[in-house]
This record gives C-alpha cells, sequence and structure tokens, in this order.
C-alpha cells in the first residue's frame, strides 16, 4: 500500500455494515426473501462492498460491524473493527477518527448502494485533493458516501438519521463549518423489495 513519509496510509476506505444476522439485517426485505434470505442478501453486499473498495489502487480497506460480530465470520482476509458510539453518527465520527490518525484521506461507505462502483470511491479521493469533504447523496435524501480528510464531528451529531433530511441537515453542517465539498452526482440505495428488482434489472446485483 501506498505511505507517504510519515509512514500514514496516503488512503483508506471504512466500510459500514450491520452483522448479517436472520431478524436484524435488511428487514424491510424479508417479506420478499425471509429473514434468512435478507440476512443472506446483507452478507452478499458486504463482500461485494469489499471486493469494489479493495479494487482501488493503495487503499487500505477495513470493515466496520455494528451487531452481534460473535455470529459473524468476516470474509477471508478482511481486516474488520466494531463500530462503537450511541448512534450512527457517532459511529461514523469516531471511525472517522480511527481511520484518518493513520490515513490522509478516508472514504466512508455503506453496503446498501450496489450501484456504487470503484470508480466513485477513486472520484471521491480525487475530490478530497482540492476540498474537505466529498459527499455522494442517495436518492432517498441520504448518502451512500462521504469523504474526508479530517476528522470533523460536527457533520455527525445530532442528526435525524434514516429520514430524507439527512443530506439537507449534513449539506447545512457543511456550509455551517465553512468546509468546500464536492456533491458527487446521487446513486440509488437498495432497502426495499422495489429497490431490489431496480437493482437486479440494472445488472448491479446478481443475488
Amino acid at each position: 500500500m501506498t505511505k507517504d513519509f510519515t509512514g500514514r496510509h496516503q488512503r483508506a476506505i471504512a466500510i459500514f455494515a450491520k452483522v448479517p444476522q436472520p431478524g436484524l439485517a435488511k428487514t424491510r426485505l424479508a417479506p420478499m426473501l425471509g429473514a434468512d434470505g435478507a440476512a443472506a442478501l446483507q452478507a452478499h453486499l458486504i463482500e461485494r462492498a469489499l471486493c469494489k473498495a479493495r479494487a482501488v489502487d493503495g487503499a487500505e480497506v477495513c470493515l466496520w460491524l455494528s451487531g452481534d460480530t460473535s455470529r459473524y465470520a468476516a470474509p477471508l482476509q478482511a481486516s474488520w473493527a466494531a463500530q462503537e458510539g450511541s448512534d450512527l453518527g457517532a459511529r461514523m465520527a469516531h471511525a472517522f477518527v480511527v481511520t484518518l490518525a493513520r490515513a490522509r484521506a478516508c472514504v466512508l461507505i455503506g453496503t446498501d448502494c450496489p450501484a456504487l462502483e470503484p470508480v466513485h470511491l477513486q472520484r471521491a479521493f480525487e475530490e478530497l485533493e482540492r476540498s474537505d469533504v466529498a459527499v455522494i447523496p442517495a436518492e432517498d435524501g441520504g448518502y451512500v458516501l462521504i469523504a474526508l480528510k479530517t476528522p470533523q464531528p460536527s457533520l455527525f451529531a445530532n442528526i435525524a438519521w434514516g429520514v430524507p433530511t439527512v443530506m439537507q441537515a449534513t449539506r447545512a453542517r457543511i456550509e455551517a463549518a465553512g468546509l468546500r465539498a464536492a456533491y458527487l452526482p446521487p446513486l440509488p440505495d437498495l432497502d426495499t423489495p422495489a429497490d431490489l428488482v431496480r437493482a437486479r434489472a440494472a445488472g448491479w446485483i446478481d443475488f
């Protein structure tokens, strides 16, 4: 992996994921796939996200898991850590602090966007060369990627997560902090049966 003269990795990718446990993962898809099928889909999405992240040259990749990690065997050779924090925002802020202590830039993604490709990750790193933050919004009002060069805890504190105003609130925080931002074209999440049908039809997923 590429390092600079301080010994830090130049790039890191943090992948946030729920442990693929039946009844707790991809619950909105359980009526379509069953609890076991929804959990299997989550495991599949984790593996796809890892594969795409590893395709970015020189990037250190770490899987950040929430849930009962004793119930899940991470994919072979995957570096992983447990998420820490009282809510999603606190957990993401913590991951950035930890990761940016050893990397010059960090891209954080989830596993719910099978349309996300290595080129999007690469573009986010490139945008950080002239911006403080890079974001790919989600079509449902959240975001599927956020990238930083320095920890920015204010971007994650007191946000109402899981609602259509997440991107709007985050943009307001970015502007209030005076950060230079790059907003890339939005991409779709995979949360509902209709999303899965669309992803299959588009060839984003073969599950």
